[in-house]
């Protein structure tokens, strides 16, 4: 009589992780982006191909299958002198550059990732990324664990906004705040009809242009050579224009628009993933800058955006004086990290160090 087998008898093996690397970038991207932790949702093939559009490179996709299914893509394009082969993540800079990486991925995973980068590339750039970033700090981890020399380089501290938590301790905005708001708005009329929309989805990516529109008349045309706006042609405009071709991408990115009888007056822009918005840009035109029209609708874009469900506002970098005045709290810092392989290239590391963290800001 044949012996009944209980679950229990059973030993689960351990997960097969296999890594690859793919020339161009694999549509895999977005099977592991959508397995991703929802902040990294945006990682999609749309935005590196955007990315490489805009700015340049020929990407590879190092693409890790954990029993079969995909739970790492690792974009790569190549820096430097082709003889040092070193690679770095492409992307855009707002809100980070990143990867995406399975939520429910293991430590095979990483391994098997960080054992197919060996064999690629002598070293990796990664950045900027939060510290707590949910791929990026798994990968650095188990590099330094494994005899890669891990460089780092502070470029900034972020400043994050609990929009839920302070209206649960209290009423936010404060009433004071709105009182002022509806004086300014009340001022800002005298120009015109003011007319305050929310954009997405199918808006864009035409909406782009009423952006950049802002863009021409504020601070950054008339004190700098414009080439860090994000909507212009002189700008970033292609990378963002070419990133909302991607649908899913398009129904993350939203703006709030001011226009003061049909003209563009101010904007702020914003990528929403789960329940944090990525605060990306704002501007507005000096013309009406008396009535704070970027404050204005800053805080109509947040209370609209806390009555959809989005609890954080991640405010990114800079200018943390009206971010505090806002409620925001510094967040995790933000830098760029080198990963070497360990031989000559972790070696060399090591002796450059110094010189890796002068170059940070």
């Amino acid at each position: 009589m044949t012996k009944p087998m209980f679950l229990a008898d059973f030993q689960r093996l351990p997960p097969v992780a296999r890594g690859s690397i793919a020339d161009g970038l694999a549509g895999a991207i977005d099977t592991v982006a959508a397995a991703a932790a929802p902040g990294h949702a945006f990682l999609r093939y749309g935005w590196y191909a955007a990315a490489l559009a805009a700015y340049g490179g020929h990407a590879r996709t190092l693409l890790v299958e954990e029993d079969g299914e995909p739970t790492l893509a690792l974009p790569l394009v190549g820096v430097g002198p082709a003889i040092l082969k070193l690679a770095a993540v492409p992307g855009s800079y707002w809100p980070f550059r990143s990867f995406p990486l399975a939520r429910h991925a293991g430590e095979a995973t990483i391994r098997a990732g960080l054992s197919t980068l060996a064999g690629a590339v002598n070293g990796l750039r990664i950045g900027p990324v939060y510290d707590d970033d949910a791929a990026a700090m798994p990968l650095i981890a188990t590099a330094r664990a494994s005899g890669w020399t891990v460089l780092d380089r502070f470029v900034a501290d972020s400043w994050l906004l609990d929009m839920a938590g302070l209206q649960r301790d209290g009423a936010w905005p404060r009433g004071s705040t709105l009182r002022k708001n509806r004086f300014h708005e009340k001022h800002l009329a005298t120009h015109g009809v003011p007319d305050w929309r929310f954009i997405s989805g199918a808006d864009w990516p035409g909406a782009f242009d009423a952006l950049a529109d802002i863009e021409q008349t504020s601070w950054i045309a008339a004190r700098t050579d414009g080439s860090d706006a994000k909507f212009t042609a002189t700008g970033h405009g292609a990378f963002w224009r070419a990133a909302a071709a991607d649908p899913v991408i398009a129904a993350m990115l939203r703006a709030a628009l001011l226009t003061i009888d049909g003209k563009p007056a101010a904007f702020s822009f914003d990528l929403d993933a789960g329940d944090l918005k990525y605060a990306i840009a704002n501007s507005y035109d000096p013309a009406y800058g008396k009535h704070s029209p970027g404050k204005l609708l800053y805080y109509r874009n947040l209370v609209e955006a806390l009555g959809r469900g989005i609890a954080r506002v991640d405010w990114g970098a800079g200018d943390s004086g009206y971010k505090q005045v806002i409620g925001a709290d510094k967040g995790p810092a933000i830098r760029d990290w080198l990963l070497l392989k360990p031989g000559l290239p972790a070696l060399a590391g090591r002796l450059g160090r110094g010189a890796w963290r002068r170059s940070g800001h």
